[in-house]
């Protein structure tokens, strides 16, 4: 090896790729990043408004939704479940009386 000391790079699964700094990243277009922190998160997702730097992005990822998981999330809101499929709005009607 060089003269310089060894870098730490640490793939976070699912997250950036966290690289000791200051570093300098140069893009495939030719532009250059630079940063000087301590530690450099790079991001892997390309959602990132800050790309090549991570923003967490990938934390807001949507994932696939299932009936299962909107049943209990309009209950954890104060939805009711319907008591009576027969009638879906007869609980619209009785609310709307004076």
């Amino acid at each position: 090896m060089t003269d310089r000391a060894t870098r730490v790079v640490r793939v976070v699964p699912n997250g950036p790729v966290m690289v000791e700094g200051p570093v300098c990243i140069e893009l495939p277009d030719g532009a250059v990043v630079e940063s000087d922190r301590f530690m450099v998160a790079i991001c892997t997702c390309r959602r990132s408004k800050n790309y090549p730097l991570c923003d967490t992005s990938h934390r807001r990822r949507q994932k696939p939704s299932s009936e299962g998981s909107d049943r209990s999330a309009g209950q954890a809101n104060g939805a009711q479940p319907a008591q009576n499929s027969a009638a879906p709005n007869s609980a619209a009607q009785d609310s709307a009386a004076p």
